[in-house]
C-alpha cells in the first residue's frame, strides 16, 4: 500500500528482519478467496496497527518482482522467488500516535513519512522498478484532504 499522510508524504517501514538497512511501503499477502482491498486493509492494521485509511486508488495492473539471485531459497524460506503485488492509494486519516508498530507479528522496526521521490532511494534494489511504476501510478494522489 502507497499511504499517504494529509501533507503528502509517504508511509515506509525498515523492515525488522533485515540484515541491511531495509524499508518498504506494507505489503502483504492475500487469504484464498479474499478481496484484494480488504487484504490490503488487513494486512495495513497487522502492520502498523491501524487501517484508519480512505482508499483513492487501485493500481490497474497486477504487479511483480524478482527476488536476486542471492536470495532465492532463502528468502520466505525458500517457497517464493518474487511477488506479486495489487497496489492500492490510501490516505491516512489519523494521526501519528495511531501508528504501532508493536503488532502480534512485528515486521517493522521503525517508520518514517518521506517525499516519493525519497522513497525509490530507500528500497532495497530488487523492488526499485516496481516501486517506481506504484509512484508514477499514484503521485498525482499525494497532496490532498
Amino acid at each position: 500500500m502507497m499511504m499517504f499522510n494529509r501533507a503528502g508524504k509517504v508511509f515506509v517501514g525498515k523492515r525488522i528482519d533485515q540484515s541491511v538497512e531495509a524499508w518498504q511501503m506494507p505489503q502483504g499477502g492475500i487469504d484464498e478467496g479474499e478481496d484484494p482491498k480488504a487484504a490490503a486493509l488487513r494486512e495495513l492494521e497487522e502492520e502498523i496497527g491501524t487501517r484508519n485509511v480512505a482508499v483513492l486508488r487501485e493500481h490497474k495492473d497486477w504487479l511483480t518482482y524478482e527476488l536476486p539471485p542471492d536470495l532465492i531459497g532463502v528468502a520466505w524460506e525458500g517457497r517464493y522467488r518474487g511477488q506479486r503485488l495489487k497496489w492500492f492509494a490510501l490516505r491516512f486519516l489519523g494521526t501519528d500516535s495511531e501508528i504501532d508498530l508493536k503488532t502480534h507479528h512485528p515486521e517493522f522496526l521503525e517508520w518514517k513519512w518521506v517525499d516519493a521521490d525519497e522513497l525509490l532511494r530507500l528500497i532495497v534494489p530488487f523492488k526499485r522498478e516496481t516501486y517506481a511504476k506504484v509512484v508514477a501510478a499514484f503521485s498525482d494522489l499525494a497532496k490532498g484532504k
